[in-house]
């Protein structure tokens, strides 16, 4: 993921949730909903999200440090992780507490217009920052599922904003659900219910984001088609005859290190084993470009006779 799409695609959401969050709040203010109060705080968190992922891509570009010799690419996962839980704590668990008080203490909504209109708006506006959401995940996503998208992605930026959109669009139509059964049936009961099962939908993908990134966070190799390419590109079959074994990881969404053995010929002498492993490296580097941080070993490949 190129950084200018994923900061694209967070601004556009965070544009969004930003003005969606005042016409919740406006709407819970002249019709007392539930639904519309946890709705809201659902948009002030997520808003909050994009604002981590913001920063954490910021803290990310730092320059290496004595103190951090790989750089500070991590910081977009542990922003990412933090996402996770601030969706569950504040947006999920609020919207179930909410809604359990409204069963358990149903009122009927005053002037039901106004969270009817703001949800439609609410609508329009999330469409539009799912659709940017979209559009710039498909310049990378290639030839792979969404949920393959979403579990592999080594930025955690769109898979994010992703899973907080797709979430966020459907939390709406249950809140508009809840709050029409409420209008038609004179039941505020409906409006608790649908608040209930935003929370239970929020708490759901602050799961699978956390699962996501934690993954990205414990270190996760190259995929396969890096892996290969890094394995066809270290051997010549000249000076480098062999590669005996080899680690990946990723320092960062756009930062590889590769660690690596390598078979040389025995009788090669120290200036050519130093040649031939500057060779290697700029074929990796060119075959894969953000292996960065390549350590190549030169070794003899030895053979069990049988």
């Amino acid at each position: 993921m190129s950084a200018s799409g994923g900061t694209k695609a967070i601004v556009a959401a965070l544009g969004a949730n930003l003005a969606i969050a005042v016409a919740k709040f406006v709407a819970f203010a002249f019709s007392g909903s539930s639904s519309m109060l946890a709705e809201g705080v659902h948009s002030i968190a997520d808003s909050g999200n994009q604002g981590l992922l913001l920063l954490g891509g910021k803290k990310a570009k730092r320059e290496a440090t004595p103190e951090h010799p790989f750089g500070y690419g991590r910081e977009r996962y542990i922003y990412g992780f933090l996402v996770s839980i601030v969706l569950f704590t504040i947006g999920g668990v609020f919207a179930l507490y909410e809604g359990y008080e409204k069963i358990k203490h149903p009122h009927e909504l005053e002037q039901w217009y106004w969270p009817v209109g703001v949800l439609i708006f609410a609508i329009v506006a999330e469409g539009f920052s799912f659709r940017t959401a979209i559009k710039e995940s498909n310049e990378i996503r290639g030839r792979l599922t969404w949920a393959q998208f979403v579990r592999r992605a080594k930025a955690p930026e769109l898979p994010v904003v992703l899973l907080e959109d797709l979430g966020a669009l459907v939390g709406l139509v249950l809140a508009l659900g809840g709050v029409g059964l409420s209008v038609l049936t004179g039941n505020g009961v409906w409006d608790g219910i649908g608040t209930v099962c935003i929370g239970a939908l929020l708490v759901l993908i602050a799961l699978v984001l956390a699962a996501e990134t934690k993954s990205l966070l414990l270190g996760e190799a190259a995929d396969a088609d890096q892996v290969a390419k890094i394995r066809e590109a270290v051997v010549d079959g000249e000076t480098v005859t062999g590669l005996i074994h080899m680690r990946t990881l990723h320092l960062g969404p756009e930062e590889l290190l590769v660690a690596a053995k390598i078979a040389v010929q025995h009788d090669d002498t120290a200036a050519e084993v130093a040649h031939a492993i500057d060779a290697a490296e700029a074929r990796i580097r060119e075959a894969v470009p953000i292996a960065r941080v390549i350590y190549l070993e030169p070794d003899i490949l030895r053979t069990t006779k049988p």
